[in-house]
Order: structure tokens, then C-alpha cells, then sequence
């Protein structure tokens, strides 16, 4: 096991290195200049001299081939470098947002796994009863609701039942409060972020959870474990649940991963400083270097979920092993 993880994380580098190249070019091939954006910010006049001396300091009129190999040396030695919009460091600028997405994510996917596999599970035990048909209600609208019109609808109801019940609407905090400082202000911001987008998260592992344990009760060894007299809770814990969860906790890993830099709309409604609304400003501003730090980011998530996804299956299933 310990070898194959060395193995994995040796070939995570080549992985790395190939979406680098891409970010790099894809990066380039969107139109715009960043010096134009910053010097001309406000409608100000500028000149062809301030523009050049803005790409000189930026490294803009270096070849390609050279921005690539500093690009690559940068993150070798862990420099992502300065942010060409806003002048400071790329870590400085993804350190006081990652905490943000990173803990929404967290608990959104814990609420996911909270609803979806005990729901799931049970749907799959209770087929075509009314339980079942509430489940897979619940499953297809989370799944067909769209995420902004949700999080709307949930400040909004939050905020009926403030006024209703003490006579003053709640609203959320607007400045980020870390949980070791306050605990209780940290809940009140990413709380209602985290419920939004872990019920969306939940649907659809909600549905595979379903499909999956309705594979699986209908092979032939959970007929002989009934045979032999085994109590149905005993099968569905140690031989059904166990099988079913290989494809959901693929699943859970990949919407995790995801989730680091793609709560654009949820931090946009809910006024979260995140990695996926700095992405979107970084895009909109030409700031190639953060833009490709925060891609970078994501994309050593992935590869990171992908390992843990793969140490969970040997866990999940005894027969599988890795040589």
C-alpha cells in the first residue's frame, strides 16, 4: 500500500506538469491586456510608454517559451509569484480566501453524506414504497433546482422565520470570522452556504447511493447470506453497504474537489470572499499568475481526492489490493 501511494504521488507530478502547460496556454489565448486594465482602470488615458514599461515589470515581453519555464521553476520551488492585478503575493491572496471555500466544502460534504447515504440506503431497502418515491422527490429537486435560486430562497426563509419568531430579520454576518476566534459568528456565515450546496451535493449521491444498493441486494452472495439465516441488518451493514459505497465514494471525492473552486455563485449569493469568486476576478482582470496558481490549486485538489478515493476503496473491499 505504502508503495503504491509513492507510486501515485511520483505520478501526480507528469499530471501536474501537463495541466500546468495547458493552463498556460489557455491562459494566453483569451483576449485582453492586464496593463491596459490596470493603467486604464477609471477611463484614464494610456500611453504606449507606460504600457511598455507595465509589461517589462510584469515579464509580459519575455518569449513564451521563457514565461513557461519560469511559470514551471515558480511552482518547483513553491513561488507562485506576485498578483499582476492587486501587487501582492499569490499566497497571500488565495491564504485569506481558501478558508473560506475550504470550510463550506467541508461541511457541505458532510451534510451531503449525513443525508444522502442513510436516505439512499433506505429508498433502495423500502423500493417502490412511499418512502422510496419521497426520496427520489427529494433527490430530482435538488438535482433540477438551480444553486442561486436556492440560496435566494434560503436567506429569504431564514429570514421570514427571524422576524416571525423574535420580531427582527436575521441576516448573516458580513465579515469573515475564523472559527478559533468565534465559533458561533464562524457557523452563522458558512452554515447556510454549506446546507444550500450540500443538499444539491446530496441529490445526486442520494440517487447513486439508491442505484447501487439495488445492484448489490440482488447478487447471488446476499442470497446466500439470507439462506444461511444472517439478519438483514447484518447484511446490508457488513455485505451490501460496504460493496454499494465503491462508485459513491468516487463520487463524494470528485464533488469535493470540485467544490474548492466552484461555489462561484453560492459565495456570490451569500457573500463569501472564496476561491471561486477570486477566480473569476482573477479571469476578469488578465491576472495570469493568480488565474493559473488558483487552477493549480484545484487541479492538485483533484489529484489529491483521486489518492484518498483509491486508499478508501481497499478499505471498503477487502479483495482489492495494490502491488
Amino acid at each position: 500500500m505504502y508503495r503504491y501511494i509513492v507510486t501515485r504521488l511520483l505520478l501526480a507530478i507528469p499530471t501536474l506538469a501537463g495541466a500546468a502547460a495547458l493552463v498556460f496556454v489557455l491562459m494566453r489565448l483569451i483576449p485582453g491586456d492586464v496593463c491596459v486594465i490596470r493603467l486604464g482602470s477609471g477611463g484614464a488615458h494610456v500611453d504606449e510608454a507606460s504600457l511598455a514599461a507595465c509589461r517589462q515589470q510584469l515579464g509580459l515581453d519575455d518569449p513564451m517559451i521563457v514565461q513557461f519555464l519560469h511559470f514551471l521553476w515558480s511552482y518547483a520551488t513553491f513561488d507562485f509569484g506576485i498578483s499582476m492585478w492587486s501587487g501582492n503575493p499569490v499566497v497571500h491572496e488565495i491564504a485569506i480566501r481558501l478558508p473560506v471555500s475550504l470550510e463550506v466544502a467541508v461541511l457541505a460534504t458532510v451534510i451531503a453524506i449525513l443525508i444522502a447515504i442513510p436516505l439512499g440506503t433506505i429508498s433502495a431497502l423500502k423500493e417502490n414504497t412511499w418512502l422510496d418515491h419521497f426520496v427520489r422527490v427529494m433527490a430530482i429537486a435538488g438535482i433540477a433546482t438551480p444553486s442561486f435560486w436556492l440560496g435566494i430562497m434560503s436567506l429569504v426563509l431564514v429570514l421570514d422565520i427571524t422576524y416571525f419568531a423574535t420580531g427582527h430579520a436575521w441576516r448573516p454576518p458580513i465579515t469573515y470570522v475564523s472559527f478559533w476566534q468565534d465559533p458561533l459568528a464562524n457557523l452563522a456565515i458558512v452554515f447556510l452556504p454549506a446546507i444550500t450546496v450540500g443538499y444539491r451535493y446530496s441529490a445526486v449521491t442520494m440517487r447513486l447511493t439508491r442505484s447501487a444498493m439495488l445492484e448489490v441486494m440482488r447478487e447471488d452472495y446476499i442470497r446466500t447470506a439470507r439462506s444461511k439465516g444472517l439478519l438483514e441488518q447484518i447484511i446490508v451493514n457488513r455485505h451490501a453497504l460496504k460493496n454499494a459505497l465503491l462508485p459513491v465514494v468516487t463520487l463524494i471525492g470528485i464533488e469535493f474537489a470540485f467544490l474548492i473552486g466552484g461555489l462561484v455563485v453560492t459565495e456570490q449569493v451569500f457573500n463569501l470572499n472564496g476561491i471561486g469568486r477570486l477566480l473569476v476576478q482573477a479571469v476578469q482582470n488578465q491576472d495570469n499568475v493568480l488565474a493559473q496558481a488558483l487552477v493549480m490549486l484545484v487541479v492538485a485538489v483533484f489529484v489529491v481526492a483521486n489518492l484518498v478515493v483509491d486508499v478508501l476503496y481497499a478499505w471498503l473491499d477487502p479483495r482489492i489490493r495494490y502491488s
